[in-house]
């Protein structure tokens, strides 16, 4: 079997890249590094990664399509992304480009070159804006009348697409609604990475920015379990599917929460600085994945939250 993996020097994408590594199968990235453009976080040295990964940009038709061209692939998981609410404020049109037009490119080449492939998409609970209506987010939200950020706006339209092409064009596309990802791959940064970021700034004696008064909740899914729900949906799959995917109530932390673990795991205290809250920034994030669950019943969570706070800490 042979896998396409965007952004697979990314967190979630490097995880891929060394889980379907282990399954034995053939593994083909597609990086071209922008994050480290767009955050400042330091770029990728793992040789493996490099070796296997094409350094082309997914906004890049003519590109794309040579790779396709060149391979025959039975999966395709795209998690190559802009992936901060708050740096799509500064260049909406760079954020819409990466995220929906870049998807878009990949859904045509795939249905171009091999139709028959599965193709799951990384989008966003972002999608939903700040209309939950509920304590736990499940797949009935309403995506409408409601502030999304322009970020939220361009995951919702790739995931759009994506529902489209398994619904219109009869292809096997998934989107996973995923909240906090996190794991020791993750670079965690001032503009993206709640989770890692905490860990980061603790480790490194950095500021770590509290936007707001620090009792907005998240919940954390690490990236491996991520991964093995694409693993369990691939096996599986089906025309058009949503779920939601996210770490539920027993990996769900407020931002102090998550402050206060880091400290007791490193043993110091962390500086903090309160800032000004962001816009369409949520109160309350934490995701029922009952939906995933009831398709998939043999899939579980490996990764507890004290697990991911360990991990993040030795990173």
């Amino acid at each position: 079997m042979k896998i396409l993996i965007t952004g697979s020097k990314g967190l979630v994408g490097s995880e891929a890249v060394y889980f379907f590594k282990e399954k034995g199968w053939e593994v083909v990235g597609v990086d071209r590094n922008i994050r480290s453009e767009l955050f400042g976080v330091e770029r990728s040295n793992d040789e493996f990664l490099d070796n296997i990964t094409i350094p082309i940009d997914i906004r890049d038709q003519v590109d794309v399509e040579s790779v396709f061209k060149n391979h025959k692939f039975d999966v395709i998981i795209h998690a190559a992304a802009q992936p901060s609410h708050h740096w799509s404020e500064k260049e909406p049109l760079t954020d819409f480009d990466i995220n929906a037009r870049g998807t878009l490119i990949l859904l045509e080449a795939t249905r171009k070159y091999c139709p028959d492939a599965t193709f799951v998409f990384c989008s966003s609970d972002k999608v939903y804006g700040m209309n939950p209506g509920k304590e736990l987010w499940d797949e009935s939200i309403s995506v409408d009348q409601t502030m999304h950020t322009p970020f939220g706006c361009s995951k919702m339209a790739a995931d759009l697409y994506v529902q489209e092409y398994g619904k219109y064009f009869g292809m096997n596309t998934v989107c996973f609604r995923g909240g906090c990802i996190t794991g020791k791959r993750h670079k965690g940064s001032n503009w993206h990475g709640f989770l890692a970021n905490v860990a980061r700034c603790g480790r490194e004696d950095d500021m770590f920015p509290i936007y707001g008064d620090g009792n907005t909740v998240r919940d954390n899914i690490h990236s491996y379990d991520l991964v093995n729900a694409f693993w369990y949906f691939i096996q599986n799959p089906k025309k058009g599917e949503v779920y939601n995917i996210g770490g539920g109530s027993d990996r769900s932390v407020s931002v102090l929460g998550a402050i206060d673990l880091v400290n007791k795991e490193l043993g110091k205290k962390m500086k903090v600085e309160y800032k000004e809250e962001h816009r369409a920034d949520r109160r309350w994030d934490v995701h029922d994945i009952s939906k995933f669950r009831k398709d998939y019943p043999d899939w579980n969570y490996k990764y507890s939250l004290n697990d991911i706070i360990k991990e993040l800490c030795e990173s």
